[in-house]
C-alpha cells in the first residue's frame, strides 16, 4: 500500500482512527488525504498526522485509489452524487463507514458500475481494537478488496459478508454491541458500589474483570458457555449470581435486544436508501 493514495472524505473521529491505524501500519502520510471543511480540524489533522488535509472533497479526491466515505449518513447522498463524476472518471474504489447505507444505494447514486465496498465499524477502533464486517459489490476487483480489508484492518479485526442482509445483524451485534457491555459495567459498578465498595474501587475491578473476562475468550479455543462452566463451581457464589441473571431473563432478553437493533438497522436502510 506504500503508493496508494487513500482520500478520506470528513475528518471526524473514526476517520482520525483509521488514519493513525494505518499510519502505524507503515503507510506514509503523503498517501493520506483528507477532505474536511473545518479549518481548525484541518488543522488539526496536519499536525497530528502529517497528512495533506483540503477544504473541497473534489480536490482532496483527485486521483484517489480509494475514496472512503465517513461523513454522517444523512448527508451520504448529497456528498457522493457530487463526487460521482470524478470517482466514475478515476474508477476509484468507494468504501463506505456510513451506518445503515446500502452499497446499492451508494452505486446508485454513483451512476451505477463502480466498486463499492459497504463496513460496519464500532467505536472500539477508536482504540485500535474494532470489529468491523466488509461487503463488496459485484465490481470490486480482488486487488480492491484487499485494500479495503488491509486498511479497516488497521483499526482492529475484520470479517467478510457475502450476502448484504447480514448487516443488519452485525449492526445489531457489534455495531451497537459495545454500549450493551458498557450498560453491563455501569450496572455492575452500581451493584458493587451498594454492597459498600468505594466507587473508584468498584469502577477498576468492574473494568479490568471485563477486559480479563474478553482476552481469556480471545486467547482461549474454547467457546464462552465452556469457560463459564469453568468458573462457576456448583452451590458456589458464581452460581448463585448466574442462577439470578437466568431466572431474570438474561439470554432472551438479549435475543429481544439484538432483534430490535437488527429490525430498526433495516428500517434506517430503507429511509437513507429514499434520498
Amino acid at each position: 500500500m506504500s503508493e496508494t493514495i487513500i482520500t478520506f472524505i470528513g475528518g471526524g473521529n473514526m476517520a482520525r482512527s483509521l488514519i493513525g491505524g494505518l499510519i502505524a501500519d507503515g503507510h506514509p502520510p503523503a498517501g493520506l488525504r483528507i477532505a474536511e471543511p473545518d479549518a481548525e480540524r484541518r488543522e488539526r489533522l496536519v499536525a497530528d498526522f502529517g497528512v495533506q488535509a483540503f477544504g473541497e472533497n473534489a480536490t482532496a479526491a483527485r486521483g484517489a485509489d480509494a475514496v472512503i466515505l465517513a461523513v454522517k449518513p444523512h448527508v451520504l447522498a448529497e456528498v457522493v452524487r457530487d463526487l460521482s463524476g470524478q470517482i466514475r472518471e478515476q474508477h476509484s474504489l468507494t468504501i463506505s463507514i456510513a451506518a445503515g447505507v446500502r452499497s446499492s444505494d451508494i452505486e446508485e447514486w454513483l451512476g451505477g458500475g463502480l466498486p463499492v465496498v459497504r463496513s460496519m465499524p464500532n467505536t472500539p477502533a477508536l482504540v485500535q481494537t474494532g470489529a468491523t464486517a466488509l461487503y463488496a459489490n459485484a465490481a470490486v476487483t480482488a486487488a480492491q478488496r484487499e485494500l479495503a480489508e488491509t486498511t479497516l484492518r488497521a483499526v482492529g479485526v475484520v470479517v467478510w459478508l457475502s450476502d448484504e442482509q447480514q448487516m443488519d445483524a452485525v449492526t445489531a451485534l457489534s455495531g451497537s454491541g459495545p454500549a450493551y457491555f458498557f450498560l453491563t459495567m455501569e450496572a455492575m459498578q452500581a451493584a458493587a458500589e451498594q454492597l459498600g465498595l468505594a466507587e473508584e474501587t468498584a469502577r477498576l475491578l468492574t473494568l479490568e474483570t471485563a477486559l480479563g473476562a474478553a482476552r481469556m475468550a480471545l486467547e482461549s479455543s474454547e467457546d464462552p458457555a465452556t469457560l463459564r462452566r469453568r468458573v462457576t463451581s456448583p452451590g458456589g457464589t458464581t452460581a448463585a449470581a448466574i442462577e439470578q441473571l437466568e431466572q431474570g431473563g438474561l439470554v432472551s432478553l438479549y435475543g429481544r435486544a439484538l432483534t430490535a437493533a437488527a429490525r430498526r438497522a433495516a428500517e434506517i436502510g430503507d429511509e437513507l436508501g429514499e434520498q
